[in-house]
């Protein structure tokens, strides 16, 4: 906990924002006096390369818990269940789709903020939009109408960051980004897909290379790809995707490889 005790003492002015990087797509991001914690996956077990960054129980002062979609290492209900007590005040931010397992880890109505492909929902000092994300595939249900994965861009002190989730790019997403253009900070997969993790219903997202062309199209100041270090068998080289991106566009969209725990700045 020490390498991250400083987040909870982050004094940012206007314009300002300071993430770290939680392993997979696990972000904990400081928006003014807002402490958001993204896809967090901080259960230990046998399969993962990294240990949780930090304990479950030891992560508190969070305002906002943010999950894309109902998977361990985005969704980790065993630590939701933990956090709604170490974190009394916490809202919880999901896919609509998953209010009932949500709620089956003890989380009140009153607490969740469930979300769906357009909506913009403000939480305390931020707001969260929600994209809809194809996990390989554009699901939807019949019935509701609901994604079960979401991406989502959060406003807040004067800062935008988007967060991918777990997504491949499909027919009219970039027009739905580019309406809520300018783009702060992008986090994006970079894990890709192939018929042999298909196989195993392992589903994927956007190759780095898909990845850099989303990142090049968007034109955000900076560029955080993810997805690449928590399982052996589903991962990608992130120097691979700082390579293509910088022959491809340039000095255009500054990308940063995320290193565990370790701040990232934008605006300081």
């Amino acid at each position: 906990m020490d390498r991250l005790a400083a987040y909870s003492h982050a004094s940012l002015a206007h314009g300002q924002a300071k993430l770290w990087w939680l392993g997979q797509m696990g972000f904990l991001i400081k928006l003014g006096g807002t402490t958001i914690v993204i896809d967090y996956y901080a259960t230990p077990a046998e399969d993962r390369q990294v240990a949780p960054i930090i304990p479950a129980a030891e992560l508190k002062g969070v305002d906002l818990f943010i999950g894309t979609h109902d998977h361990l290492d985005h969704i980790d209900h065993e630590s939701w269940r933990i956090w709604k007590d170490t974190c009394p005040d916490a809202m919880f931010v999901f896919p609509a789709s998953h209010i009932g397992v949500v709620h089956s880890d003890g989380i009140d109505f009153m607490r969740m903020v469930p979300m769906a492909d357009g909506l913009t929902r403000q939480v305390g000092e931020v707001t969260v939009t929600a994209i809809a994300a194809a996990h390989e595939f554009l699901d939807r249900n019949p019935v509701t109408g609901y994604h079960p994965a979401l991406q989502y861009i959060i406003r807040g002190n004067g800062v935008t960051i988007y967060h991918a989730g777990d997504t491949c790019r499909y027919e009219g997403m970039l027009g739905k980004l580019e309406a809520l253009k300018p783009i702060d900070c992008a986090i994006l997969p970079i894990n890709g897909r192939d018929a042999k993790r298909l196989r195993r219903n392992c589903i994927g997202n956007m190759t780095y290379q898909e990845s850099v062309d989303l990142a090049g199209e968007l034109g955000p100041r900076l560029v955080i790809p993810g997805h690449w270090d928590m399982f052996r068998d589903n991962s990608e080289d992130p120097h691979a995707f700082k390579d293509y991106l910088e022959v491809k566009y340039g000095d255009r969209v500054p990308c940063v490889i995320p290193v565990h725990a370790q701040p990232i700045c934008i605006g300081l």
